[in-house]
């Protein structure tokens, strides 16, 4: 498996250092999160229902009138590769890496693509893979753009796949909205902006046809009861996510005058990250909200 952040136990042994000493810049979950109230006893001793109120949350909450929760994105990410016979799949660069990871582990022919390179690879491909805003770059995707690269693949029964696990502070550039076209599939997550990685709860918008096959492949129960139960109030919690809103923009812009005061600017970001290079280390950080 490829590494990732977190894994703070293991650093914690290694340099001798107590958890509360340190401060998790690795994995852009936001530490303020949506607050989980104490569960009752009842949600550990019944299987997961379907009908419990979580889709129509989610539904509402992301604008996407076909949605299918996922035991994280990343479940997603490891299963729609199968779905494909073998072709050519364009994966962002650099950009979150299990999606290039997951689609040659199944077979297919990757090819990382700049930012600036997209446009002009479109028509050699059958997948295109963006993160919209870009894990770790920031960057952003005009919603016309994007719509453009979908019909050009959509022509060839050809997919564009979306991933917006950190799109929750700025929902208005989202494309959830337009999931309804066939071959046209956006990830969500509720790990970032919700602070609620552990729960492991994402969800697929994309047309009904493929959001069957895809629950064919996952099976049964991928998201536990317990996980259910808190995932839908905190889609509708409307009132903190709005606040949430504010602060995460407020506290970017203030991160970022605080580097740029230290000779520091940032390169790129998102509300949740910010990505800068020193003048003398040319390498890429993430920095997180707290």
């Amino acid at each position: 498996m490829l590494e990732h952040g977190g894994r703070l136990n293991a650093a914690a042994a290694h340099y001798g250092m107590a958890l509360s000493d340190w401060l998790d810049l690795s994995t852009g979950i936001n530490p303020n999160g949506w607050p989980v109230p104490a569960l009752p006893a009842g949600a550990w001793n019944r299987l997961p229902e379907p009908d419990d109120g979580l889709i129509a949350a989610a539904q509402a909450y992301y604008r996407a009138p076909h949605i299918l929760p996922v035991a994280g994105s990343q479940a997603a990410i490891q299963i729609l590769p199968t779905l494909r016979t073998r072709c050519r799949v364009g994966v962002i660069a650099p950009g979150y890496n299990e999606h290039a990871h997951a689609w040659r582990r199944a077979g297919h022919d990757v090819v990382p693509l700049e930012h600036d390179q997209i446009a002009a690879a479109v028509d050699a491909l059958d997948v295109v893979v963006l993160i919209h805003p870009n894990n770790p770059t920031g960057q952003t995707f005009a919603r016309e753009q994007l719509l453009q690269w979908h019909a050009q693949l959509a022509a060839k029964n050809g997919w564009l796949i979306v991933d917006e696990a950190f799109m929750d502070a700025t929902p208005a550039h989202s494309i959830a909205d337009c999931c309804t076209r066939p071959g046209l599939i956006v990830l969500r997550s509720l790990g970032k902006f919700f602070g609620m990685a552990g729960a492991r709860v994402g969800f697929v918008c994309a047309a009904p046809e493929l959001l069957q096959h895809l629950d064919a492949q996952l099976g049964p129960w991928t998201v536990c009861g317990p996980a259910r139960l808190v995932a839908t109030p905190a889609l509708q919690d409307t009132a903190w996510q709005a606040g949430t809103r504010e602060s995460l923009l407020r506290d970017a812009q203030r991160l970022r005058q605080l580097l740029t005061a230290h000779g520091l600017p940032p390169s790129g970001g998102a509300a949740a990250a910010r990505c800068f290079s020193g003048s003398r280390r040319r390498v890429p950080r993430i920095f997180m909200r707290r």
